[in-house]
């Protein structure tokens, strides 16, 4: 299937700031595609090249197969959903649904903009909001209202800067859903920019890590996930984070320098490597060499270990089934065949 967006080699510098470099990316017609990136990693400015607000140094943008790198963002006709909901606050919801519908060109009639306001106030469950004036909204109810304000149009592409940023862990929650199921009922493409990796993993049907300007890895949640292609990549995702350890290959096993077996191993003998291992893939039990109990995590249906093992700190989940204690010496095991071995900067 062809991509609808498609950006090739694109570069972007802000002053002596490189923002983008060399980002190759598609984007699919009926995808919602997660940019997952940290503060600084260049995501704002990947969106407003998408959007035509900021022009590429370097590269192309094409739009349904036409190159639409010097288009203004009108003529894209692209949605953008800021993190800062941006409402005339003495203007009701209806007013704001409506503005723009009314911009100069559209010529569309009263019933139509009536209609269309209806349909995104239904869509977003904020139809018994439509007389109320946006200063009298809650900070979920502004976001709905600023999605609205971008639905109303019909675009052909939804572009959202870290939209749910500014609400609470809850709410949150339930919109990223709604959006999620949203982007289904339109069929619309969309690109979400975020730094929270649950957003990213619970709503993507992509995700693209992005770093310093970078793509690192474009893949499932799932591909991503398991099968990282660099260790910056696996600290994006997860929580707790991924434990990395420096290894040896001796003896079909991975040796943490003099400190102990971490895992078996099917790699040559005396190779080195970096591997990962994630937390809920060590078990308390079971290994051959003690670690101490530093710090112990109440995470509801799990405990949270931080222990001292092979040398480092290492984080690990255990069940409810029993305690643990500060200082107290357990014997963690890695589950077998749920290690992510670099070799060369692949995940092997």
């Amino acid at each position: 299937m062809n991509p609808f967006l498609h950006l090739n080699g694109v570069d972007k510098s802000h002053g002596a700031t490189r923002a983008l470099s060399g980002v190759d990316l598609a984007v699919g017609p009926d995808e919602l595609l997660v940019v997952l990136g940290p503060t600084g990693a260049g995501k704002t400015t990947l969106l407003r090249v998408m959007a035509g607000l900021d022009s590429a140094d370097v590269g192309t943008v094409l739009m349904d197969g036409i190159d639409v790198t010097d288009w203004e963002p009108a003529a894209r006709d692209v949605a953008f959903v800021f993190q800062h909901f941006a409402l005339y606050p003495d203007w009701s919801v209806r007013r704001n649904l409506a503005f723009p519908l009314r911009a100069p060109g559209r010529n569309l009639g009263e019933r139509e903009i009536a209609d269309r306001v209806q349909w995104a106030a239904e869509l977003l469950h904020i139809q018994t909001l439509l007389e109320r004036p946006s200063q009298r909204l809650s900070g979920g109810e502004m976001q709905r209202v600023a999605i609205g304000r971008c639905i109303v149009r019909r675009p052909r592409l939804f572009l959202l800067d870290e939209p749910l940023t500014n609400l609470d862990a809850k709410l949150r929650e339930t919109l990223r859903v709604e959006l999620a199921l949203l982007r289904r009922t339109l069929a619309i493409p969309m690109v979400y920019v975020t730094h929270d990796q649950a957003e990213a993993l619970s709503m993507a049907d992509r995700i693209a890590v992005l770093s310093d300007g970078k793509i690192l890895q474009v893949g499932t949640p799932e591909e991503v996930y398991n099968r990282p292609e660099s260790p910056q990549v696996a600290r994006q995702l997860g929580q707790p984070a991924i434990n990395v350890f420096s290894v040896c290959a001796r003896s079909g096993h991975w040796h943490v320098g003099d400190k102990g077996v971490l895992a078996e191993s099917t790699a040559e003998q005396g190779g080195s490597a970096l591997v990962g291992v994630r937390p809920e893939h060590i078990e308390p039990r079971g290994g051959g060499e003690d670690a101490a109990v530093r710090v112990v995590e109440d995470a509801g249906p799990t405990w949270i270990l931080r222990v001292d093992w092979l040398g480092q700190e290492v984080r690990l989940m255990a069940g409810k089934e029993r305690s643990y204690c500060l200082g107290e010496s357990i014997q963690p095991r890695v589950e077998p065949g749920r290690v992510v071995v670099w070799e060369g900067g692949r995940p092997r």
